[in-house]
């Protein structure tokens, strides 16, 4: 059956949005309106003539309003096959009337667990009668028409406007994928809360996810991947999906997934002093804080101009009108911040390919949460690298104690180790990363491509010497052999920050030692893969 004219509307909403405004489309129509409690309420408070629907199904709402639509005369007006003569008998028998359009959107679930409600309010706001009318009208999609999202309420009265007061299958085929999509996210989101919040399961046994497109992207890593942003449904924290974008051409997966590595590292500096993160393929190039945004971004600059050129740059404060000046001096594909003022979103106007994106705020690094990866044929799951180091906890292991800014600088190099793909290796001296040695297949490559980028960074400046003369040097997972903490002595730093347990532990710090170095062992370490 392709068109159905519409006689009856079951609505009943706890979202009123554009609710008035319907019911008159559809009284215009001459479409008969059954409602429920507070929406049989707004209704008539808008002058429409409204049947409640326990004069329909002659029960009354009862056991404060958790029964009132599970009634025959509700589920057969909505399941009746309308050819079927079978069905056409017992609804004739039982005075049971068609329902051909349901509006229906449900209790506030996820709404109520954002504000902290308590449990019983919680458990309260499932919704029963509502995910069951909207499966029942959306599995009889074929005769009845189901709405669930304010946002579709034209689609369906432009549809009756022009269709002399008639839906078409092609419309109503719609709206039921939408409506089984509704349920399945709502049904989600109280199986996430039982499991993760009520039952405290980091890893049920069955982990719904459901997730809202967000936009369709260019292409994927390369361009004959398509590809596509999802955003959680239900109650979640911001992030680089909800940053307002500013200006710029649209943000590439590639885009997506840099900004996402330079703001997660930017927000581990969220409450320190200004701070500045450029980001190349997903891996830090360079890091630095500072008295001001300009002298942070300066000095992470100056760790690797080559590659920061076409970066993504993360600051974690508001831009003015001067830092805008400074990171517009060179190609840059995006930049972050909390905020942007008047004169720096002027001066960034005039890059149009460049993507200005606006956070609000830096999200929290300790935060609670899990990190999917798909692999053939499943997922792996696993908690956030949330992990936090206590320097008190420390443990020193060599003969000499780091110097208090030693200590400072093992500590800076070992929040962007953090962050760079292993095997990792990080030089940082004075607030600023000297040298950064990424993703090698041994850690003695990494030392020494981390140096060498040192020199040409030094040379680029016109330094005397390479910044990672007196440096701190830190190593995301343990130094297996001496050979990689003896790139590191030759390269000129004094201290070093690392996990410690190798079998080679002794070797590693009698090298160590010898070398008049201080080494400090974390018992964390970041492998970033």
């Amino acid at each position: 059956m392709n068109e159905v004219k519409i006689a009856r509307a079951l609505l009943s909403v706890s979202d009123k949005t554009g609710l008035a405004d319907l019911g008159r489309a559809l009284a215009r129509h001459g479409v008969e309106l059954v409602s429920t409690g507070g929406t049989a309420k707004a209704l008539r408070e808008a002058g429409l003539a409204v049947r409640d629907v326990s004069d329909l199904t002659g029960f009354p709402e009862m056991m404060d309003g958790r029964v009132k639509t599970l009634h025959p005369k509700v589920h057969g007006g909505l399941l009746a096959v309308r050819d079927n003569e079978e069905h056409a008998a017992a609804m004739a028998e039982h005075e049971i009337g068609a329902i051909d359009l349901v509006v229906v959107n449900l209790y506030p679930f996820a709404e109520t667990v954002a504000r902290g409600a308590g449990r019983d309010e919680i458990i309260e706001n499932i919704d029963i009668g509502g995910p069951s009318m909207v499966r029942s009208a959306a599995k009889n999609h074929a005769f009845v028409a189901i709405v669930t999202d304010p946002a579709d309420y034209a689609k369906v009265t432009d549809a009756m406007d022009h269709n002399d007061g008639m839906t078409s299958l092609d419309l109503r085929k719609y709206l039921a994928a939408k409506a089984f999509s509704a349920t399945a996210a709502y049904d989600s989101m109280i199986s996430q809360w039982f499991g993760f919040a009520d039952q405290a399961q980091m890893f049920p046994d069955t982990l719904p996810l459901v997730l809202q497109r967000g936009k369709d992207l260019r292409y994927g890593e390369n361009p004959h991947q398509k590809a596509a942003l999802y955003l959680p449904v239900g109650p979640h924290g911001r992030g680089i999906a909800q940053a307002e974008q500013v200006q710029g051409k649209e943000l590439s997966y590639n885009n997506y997934n840099d900004a996402d590595a330079a703001l997660e590292l930017v927000a581990e500096y969220r409450d320190s002093g200004p701070a500045c993160v450029i980001v190349k393929h997903a891996n830090p190039c360079g890091v630095a804080t500072g008295n001001s945004l300009l002298q942070a971004y300066q000095d992470a600059l100056a760790c690797d101009s080559v590659s920061a050129f076409g970066g993504i740059i993360a600051l974690n404060a508001p831009l003015t009108g001067e830092e805008a000046e400074a990171i517009s001096s060179i190609f840059t594909e995006v930049v972050i911040a909390p905020d942007a003022d008047a004169e720096a979103r002027q001066v960034f106007a005039r890059k149009k390919n460049l993507r200005l994106l606006l956070t609000g705020d830096l999200p929290d690094p300790g935060r609670p949460g899990l990190s999917l990866k798909s692999i053939a044929g499943g997922y792996l799951v696993q908690s956030r690298d949330n992990g936090r180091l206590d320097r008190h906890a420390l443990k020193v292991v060599t003969q000499r104690a780091p110097t208090d800014q030693e200590l400072e600088d093992c500590l800076f190099a070992w929040t962007v180790a953090k962050h760079v793909k292993s095997n990792a290796i990080v030089y940082a001296k004075g607030g600023a990363t000297a040298g950064i040695g990424a993703g090698q297949m041994n850690r003695l490559e990494s030392a020494r491509i981390a140096a060498w980028k040192a020199k040409d960074a030094a040379g680029k400046a016109g330094w005397d010497q390479p910044r990672t003369i007196g440096s701190a040097v830190a190593s995301d997972a343990f130094f297996p052999f001496a050979d990689g903490l003896l790139a590191a002595v030759e390269a000129g730093a004094t201290a070093v920050i690392q996990p410690g347990g190798s079998i080679r532990d002794e070797e590693v710090i009698a090298a160590a030692d010898a070398a008049g170095l201080a080494m400090v062992f974390t018992g964390m370490r970041h492998f970033r893969h």
